[in-house]
């Protein structure tokens, strides 16, 4: 199995003129290329102007080897045929454009691009997966992590276990340190399917570590932090019907081992969470108001957090979620706050738009929209 990883650009310096100005690559690209970029962004109404250097205002909040992105924001350009368009397409062509824009971390949704594209349709095997590593080590690029496969089964089934062992392998190739999914541990709202949850996840993320530095890790969307049902009167099929107050994730939290299972916050989704999931029914029939607080929990237990979705939201009453996604650094999330917030700089911020694809009016508007988000999650500083 191979295991080998990337080192960061922060250890590999950057050609003979970064030798001789003891720059990294990335910080060669930047001082070369960064004010340009930065010129090119208009600043958005209430934001600083991403043409602003950051070192004038304070130290960088988020370090540009923890920036990255991912790729399910610009899927669009990774299924394009590159017979029939101009654009980047395909994931050579995708990781080049991510990695002129900045981006130094990238995290996969799945081995799948245009079967036109160079490598092919399906990349998710050990010689695909050997061909985007020496992409992404060509365009100093790391790959962080995959919302990948999770074995369905409980107990496993040899053929989901020998499923899950090849995605571990792949991951290897890939240098990556995380893998996981874009799902709950559990859809359910009961204590004893999120019991289950927790054995099943804490055995896989055993086999995960044991495979390598692999750390696994679940991503979730609002409902994962609503209430869990856990007490009360019982209904028909002899389930709870009322709740402690504990959030479902907190939960599953508590009772799962942070040695094996670790958490990638979608922090949009927590926000929407923070608006819809306020109420509860306690055990004795009485409603109880209580607001979710994203930052609180991560702090809670932060070492379990090493992957964050930073992805942004325009606050819109009129819609269920409370909010519309945007480019990062253009909605009303107070991001600044929230990385301030965090005591370690070991977290990595991963851009997401699941709304960037600009269909055939606008081909290129996932990738613009990653240049601007880039930018603006650049300009976070710490004072």
């Amino acid at each position: 199995m191979n295991t080998f990883h990337a080192l960061d650009d922060d250890q590999v310096e950057g050609g003979a003129l970064g030798r001789k100005l003891g720059l990294t690559r990335r910080q060669l690209f930047a001082a070369t290329t960064g004010m340009a970029a930065a010129a090119a962004i208009t600043a958005l109404p209430g934001r600083a102007s991403a043409a602003v250097s950051a070192s004038a205002l304070g130290s960088p909040l988020i370090r540009d080897s923890k920036r990255g992105i991912i790729l399910y924001t610009v899927r669009d350009a990774i299924s394009r045929d590159p017979n029939t368009t101009t654009l980047p397409s395909g994931f050579k062509e995708v990781l080049k454009a991510l990695s002129e824009i900045g981006y130094e971390r990238i995290e996969f949704a799945g081995f799948s691009q245009n079967a036109n594209a160079e490598g092919g349709a399906n990349l998710d095997n050990v010689a695909g997966a050997t061909l985007l590593r020496s992409w992404l080590d060509e365009y100093g690029l790391r790959a962080e992590g995959n919302h990948g496969f999770i074995p369905g089964s409980w107990p496993l089934t040899q053929a989901d276990l020998d499923r899950f062992r090849t995605s571990l392998e792949i991951a290897n190739i890939l240098g990556m340190d995380h893998i996981g999914t874009g799902n709950d541990p559990t859809g359910s709202n009961y204590k004893a399917d999120w019991d289950i949850a927790a054995e099943k996840w804490n055995t896989l993320g055993e086999i995960a570590r044991n495979s390598g530095y692999v750390k696994l890790y679940t991503h979730n969307h609002d409902a994962a932090y609503n209430f869990l049902l856990d007490s009360g009167p019982l209904d028909v099929q002899g389930r709870p019907t009322r709740s402690s107050g504990i959030r479902k994730l907190e939960y599953f939290l508590g009772i799962t081992d942070p040695k094996f299972v670790n958490l990638e916050m979608d922090i949009y989704w927590a926000h929407v969470a923070q608006y819809k999931h306020r109420t509860y029914t306690a055990p004795d029939g009485s409603v109880q108001t209580n607001i979710f607080n994203p930052l609180a929990l991560v702090q809670a237990q932060e070492g379990r957090y090493p992957l964050f979705h930073a992805k942004d939201g325009r606050l819109n009453p009129a819609t269920a979620n409370g909010y519309d996604m945007v480019p990062f650094g253009t909605g009303d999330i107070d991001y600044t706050t929230f990385f301030r917030g965090l005591v370690s700089q070991h977290h990595y911020p991963m851009y997401e738009q699941d709304t960037a694809p600009g269909g055939t009016a606008n081909p290129g508007q996932s990738l613009e929209f990653a240049r601007i988000s880039y930018n603006n999650l650049s300009a976070l500083t710490t004072e």
